[in-house]
């Protein structure tokens, strides 16, 4: 998949980098987790490691070998530098990705995944049956602003990530950097440099997957912006063969949801 720009450049910052291209990790258990609960209408993830120590799937480091081979043979500018996550599915990516650039990824604690809190290993079915308080408070709240206890919201990840694109401009002006991260820190990316509202960033979240080891590029286009050139894409996998993994899309969810209503009413006739 692959979304051509469709929003202005970004206000300039000063020094920039030439290329930014935002690398979402390959498929993690985790994600392999969440799905298998989400298809059971089970209220926990069946995981039994810490969320920075979950690794890639099988799947997943399949994903990351084949970007490794589309940077090697296809990419017309390599990477000057690597920044990554320190969690493991998304350090691990970069690894087996810069091992073809002779690059060593600069570990960054600020491109880690948004932290869930107390909500970690639940999926919605667990969240209202468990902290119905905290499924409600969402609701009212919106996804963009709600702060899970002991977590973070989308606006806690967007000013660690403003931080992150002023030290880019200073510490690599006019080079190419490749970043693997999360897809919040990727939504957050997109909410920085584009001025998206509230609105623009959770329709695109909603109704574009973003998948696993896809990529995202921004390019400067003169007076040190940033502009968007291609949003999650996975043409590199499509080309390999090798499947391309990402969350359902709302509509999906909702069909799964009203499946499985249907399901738990047939069982009770």
């Amino acid at each position: 998949m692959s979304l051509e720009q469709t929003h202005g450049p970004a206000r300039p910052t000063g020094s920039q980098v030439e290329e930014l291209v935002l690398v979402r990790h390959g498929e993690s258990v985790g994600n392999v987790a969440d799905a298998d609960a989400r298809r059971r209408g089970a209220g926990r993830l069946d995981l039994d490691t810490r969320d920075p120590d979950t690794p890639l799937s099988d799947q997943g480091e399949r994903q990351a070998r084949v970007l490794a081979r589309h940077l090697a043979h296809r990419e017309s500018r390599p990477p000057d530098v690597m920044l990554s996550s320190p969690y493991a599915r998304a350090a691990t990516t970069a690894r087996i990705v810069a091992s073809v650039a002779n690059l060593e990824p600069v570990l960054d604690e600020r491109l880690r995944e948004r932290d869930l809190g107390v909500l970690d290993g639940l999926t919605g079915v667990g969240i209202r049956e468990l902290l119905p308080e905290e499924a409600e408070r969402r609701e009212r709240l919106g996804k963009f602003y709600y702060r899970p206890p002991g977590g973070e919201s989308w606006t806690d990840v967007a000013l660690r990530v403003r931080h992150v694109v002023r030290d880019l401009g200073q510490l690599y002006p006019g080079l190419c950097v490749w970043v693997f991260t999360h897809q919040a820190v990727i939504m957050s990316f997109r909410l920085v440099l584009e001025g998206l509202d509230e609105r623009t960033l959770l329709d695109v979240d909603r109704n574009e997957p973003l998948g696993n080891c896809s990529l995202t590029r921004y390019r400067e286009r003169g007076s040190a912006s940033l502009e968007l050139v291609t949003f999650a894409d996975t043409r590199h996998l499509e080309a390999s063969g090798v499947e391309e993994t990402h969350e359902q899309t709302q509509e999906q969810t909702q069909e799964q949801t009203q499946e499985q209503k249907h399901a738990h009413e047939q069982r009770r006739r």
